[in-house]
């Protein structure tokens, strides 16, 4: 799927306050035992100990009755992940091509945008730096990485290396019932691609993928094809930005791909995968 660069001054597709005004940092509640609580502990443990004539083994043994009988209340943990958030939405931007290739941005900028402090914005931005979506500038924030047309090919390539084998097995294994179940995220990037839009198609369009090389139960397989796809998604520094038309093209072989599968038919299962990724260096 071909990715562009968008022009500056796009309306942001997150506003600030669109997300939950959760604080940067959740601290984790202590796990307390109550003062009575200790008491009636304590008191188990010393009655005990009296009945078992106070020698050393019995007060062990009877400590380890009373832990077995009495378990502790099991430790309730809330999260509050504004973190997950942002990085989705900035990922989401990225792809759109609101976050323009070799732009910086600064941290508190962006949470200025979000409505959040800068904390979980540089937080997202480490994560996304660690994917090579985005780069380092000490003292000013993250640029975004400009890339050609020849790392998308090579990207594709890999892709095609990887997954085209995988879905040849599945096709000549997996009953016709389990594809018709993957036939929702098959339409869900249709209905994406049809109103044009390029986040909400990438995400489907990966949703998608994942949910096919799942079916060859290798979860390694399986979150190392789905980096890579991801990275396939960020936009180029210069060209158009994906058509509808594209995005229509690309969808319309998810489809096609499930009927062949569905029909057990090899030939074309073959010739619409390898389709499929060599229009994927567009």
């Amino acid at each position: 799927m071909e990715q562009g660069s968008a022009r500056e001054g796009v309306r942001p597709a997150y506003a600030p306050g669109a997300f939950s005004r959760a604080p940067a940092e959740c601290r984790m509640p202590e796990c307390r035992v109550p003062e009575q609580a200790r008491g009636e502990q304590a008191r188990g443990e010393q009655a005990g100990v009296e009945r078992a004539g106070g020698r050393p083994a019995d007060r062990e043994q009877a400590r380890g009755e009373h832990t077995h009988s009495e378990p502790p209340a099991p430790r309730v943990v809330q999260r509050h992940s504004v973190r997950g958030q942002i990085l989705d939405a900035l990922r989401a931007a990225l792809v759109d091509g609101e976050l323009v290739p070799g732009q910086v941005y600064s941290a508190p900028a962006l949470g200025a945008r979000f409505g959040v402090s800068a904390t979980p914005v540089r937080e997202a931005m480490q994560r996304l730096a660690v994917e090579g979506a985005v780069e380092v500038v000490p003292n000013r924030g993250f640029r975004v990485s400009e890339r050609g047309p020849r790392e998308l090919a090579e990207l594709a390539e890999v892709r095609a290396l990887i997954e085209v084998p995988v879905m040849m097995g599945l096709a000549r294994t997996v009953p016709a019932h389990r594809w018709c179940g993957l036939r929702p995220l098959a339409e869900a990037t249709v209905t994406a691609a049809a109103v044009g839009d390029r986040a909400a198609y990438a995400e489907s369009d990966r949703a998608f993928h994942r949910a096919v090389l799942m079916l060859s139960g290798n979860e390694q397989l399986v979150a190392v094809a789905d980096e890579l796809h991801r990275r396939s998604q960020w936009p180029l520094v210069s060209g158009p930005a994906s058509r509808r038309a594209d995005l229509l093209a690309d969808a319309s072989e998810h489809t096609a791909l499930l009927d062949a599968l569905v029909s057990q038919d090899l030939a074309v299962v073959q010739a619409l995968v390898r389709e499929h990724f060599a229009g994927a260096d567009r």
